[in-house]
């Protein structure tokens, strides 16, 4: 009876002391910007934080979409290539295995995208007022 007491105790011991990974979580990024940053406590073991990024190196004008979180060390730092409708992309899943170690990128814009914006965002403006004022 003791040793299945002792083996009792071992066990919940040892789950007390194994200490949960925490990632930062973004189900959908685009642009560079994620729309639902959080964290993420890993519910399996052996979990690592991961970002992936999908990409589309023959369409340079589209920086791609991103996900990160939680996941199985599995395909981990690998890199896949294919082609989707005559469109070249790239999926990159990147993995580390220390709390919050995936910082989520809030924002990508350049300063040439902003100003670009700006831009057209002036003349968008411009030419409605100039409608409405006729």
């Amino acid at each position: 009876m003791g040793k299945i007491l002792f083996g009792a105790i071992l066990s919940v011991a040892t789950f007390m002391l194994v200490e949960s990974l925490t990632c930062n979580q973004c189900s959908f990024g685009l642009f560079g910007l994620c729309v639902n940053s959080a964290t993420e406590t890993c519910s399996t073991s052996p979990s690592v934080c991961f970002t992936g990024k999908a990409t589309f190196p023959s369409v340079q004008t589209v920086p791609g979409f991103t996900v990160q979180g939680c996941r199985e060390p599995l395909g981990c730092n690998m890199t896949t290539n294919g082609t989707l409708l005559s469109v070249t992309y790239q999926i990159t899943l990147e993995c580390c295995s220390e709390d919050r170690c995936n910082p989520v990128q809030l924002s990508g814009a350049t300063a040439n995208r902003m100003t670009l914006t700006a831009a057209v965002s002036a003349a968008a403006l411009a030419s409605l007022w100039g409608n409405v004022l006729h």
